[in-house]
C-alpha cells in the first residue's frame, strides 16, 4: 500500500521569495511555535492553518504543501 508523502517545501520557497521568515509568522500570529515545527518535520497541518499561510502569504495551497504518493 502507497502512502502519501507531505511536502512543504513549496511554503519555504514562497516565504523566501516574499522576504517573509519563521519569526515573523511567529511574531504576526500566524502560526504557534507547535505548528511550525509540524511544518519543519513534515507533519500533518490543519485546514485552518493552510488557509491562514495562504491569506497571510497572498498565495494558493499549491504555494505551500504539495503531495506524492510513496511506494
Amino acid at each position: 500500500m502507497s502512502r502519501i508523502i507531505i511536502d512543504y517545501s513549496p511554503l519555504w520557497n514562497t516565504m523566501e521569495q516574499r522576504g517573509i521568515s519563521q519569526y515573523r509568522l511567529l511574531k504576526d500570529g500566524v502560526i504557534d511555535n507547535k505548528t511550525l515545527d509540524s511544518l519543519k518535520k513534515g507533519n500533518n497541518i490543519t485546514v485552518l492553518t493552510l488557509g491562514k499561510l495562504c491569506l497571510y502569504l497572498k498565495c494558493t495551497p499549491d504555494q505551500v504543501v504539495s503531495f506524492r504518493l510513496e511506494p
